[in-house]
């Protein structure tokens, strides 16, 4: 009987998939805090991934300062947590290391104005995501150290784990290294910040920047916000009332999020009922089929080109007027006003209110 050519494509896609080695993942004993020990480390911005750093290292004892701009709103924050906190410039000039914790699109302004005139031979430009370098919007001088350390959680989720005595895993790599140092600098960083306590995976900036970009795009945030949003508004339309649809697309989500974090996809599986076993492995594909594939395929293909990113710095550089729009249009969807409402009635729940939150540098 001949083979089903379904059966051997699918077999063939597995076997790909399973060519890959798995990477090595480093821990508290593959670090040494030592490195950075009589360092002067510097924070530059106190933002989501700036504070969390920032307030991390200075707690596993290390000598951290704070870099902002004059009049930024960060500067009473990072005071009162007790940060000796000063000019970027002054920041780059006095530190060893200088964490540019600034948003993507500003840090080419910031390199050029405050970072770049007080470079000097042995300094070390630490980064959280590779964007700017990978996109070479800021092109560091040879005769410095450019490494890249990035948690995979937002910030307030790496300083509430290290509080607790855990850690958020983090990707690091290293883009120039003429110390010879640099990888024992990044251990050392994530150290500091708890990561090793979780687990720290080595990468390139190309990798980090290309796969953190689609991944955001196309599943974590782009695709799941889309998702969510199309499956409430096919039954609020279909007559159903919106409390049931905000239930059953959107609440419900972390409670399944939160099966394959602890256990992968067929973990999840296993927790759930045999009819939502079935509806997931028989409807779902139908769902999210070939054709979806084929637009992740186009937007890696613009990630990896420098579409994206050129799309979005013209957009910083515009005035972000069509980001605000389309960010105002999201807050404007019925989903949020009834999800507030009913997050209203779970006094049990964390919650966080955007109003007034910002990216702060």
């Amino acid at each position: 009987m001949p083979a089903c050519p379904e059966a051997g494509k699918a077999d063939a896609e597995t076997n790909i998939l399973e060519l890959s080695m798995p990477a090595k993942v480093y821990s508290d004993k593959d670090a040494d805090l030592g490195v950075l020990k009589g360092k002067t480390l510097a924070v530059l911005g106190f933002g989501s991934q700036g504070h969390a750093h920032a307030l991390n290292l200075k707690d596993s004892g290390l000598n951290v300062i704070v870099g902002l701009y004059e009049g930024s709103k960060s500067i009473p924050a990072a005071k009162e947590k007790g940060f000796k906190v000063v000019r970027t410039a002054e920041a780059v000039k006095s530190a060893d290391v200088i964490f540019v914790a600034v948003p993507d699109t500003k840090q080419a302004r910031v390199y050029e104005e405050d970072i770049a005139p007080n470079l000097t031979p042995g300094k070390t430009l630490l980064f959280s995501h590779g964007f700017a370098i990978h996109f070479k919007t800021v092109i560091a001088p040879k005769n410095v150290d450019v490494i890249l350390v990035a948690p995979k959680g937002p910030g307030h989720i790496v300083r509430r784990q290290y509080v607790e005595g855990k850690g958020v895993p983090a990707l690091i790599g290293v883009y120039q290294n003429p110390s010879g140092r640099a990888k024992k600098v990044a251990l050392a960083w994530a150290k500091g910040i708890g990561a090793t306590r979780a687990g720290v995976i080595e990468t390139s900036f190309r990798e980090e920047t290309e796969t953190d970009l689609f991944g955001e795009q196309t599943v974590l945030c782009g695709g799941l916000s889309a998702l969510v949003q199309a499956g409430y508004e096919t039954l609020v339309e279909a007559g159903y009332q919106p409390e049931m649809a905000y239930f059953e697309c959107l609440h419900e989500l972390k409670l399944i999020v939160d099966l394959m974090n602890e256990s992968g996809i067929s973990g999840m599986r296993f927790s759930i009922s045999e009819t939502a076993k079935w509806g997931d492995v028989s409807v779902g594909p139908k769902i999210i089929d070939a054709s979806v594939k084929r637009r992740m395929k186009a937007a890696l293909k613009d990630i990896r080109s420098g579409k994206f990113a050129r799309g979005w710095i013209a957009e910083y550089k515009g005035g972000y007027r069509k980001y605000h729009a389309l960010l105002k249009r999201g807050e404007n969807h019925s989903i949020e006003k009834v999800g507030a409402r009913l997050r209203g009635l779970m006094p049990w729940m964390r919650k966080r209110s955007i109003k007034g939150a910002q990216a702060a540098y």
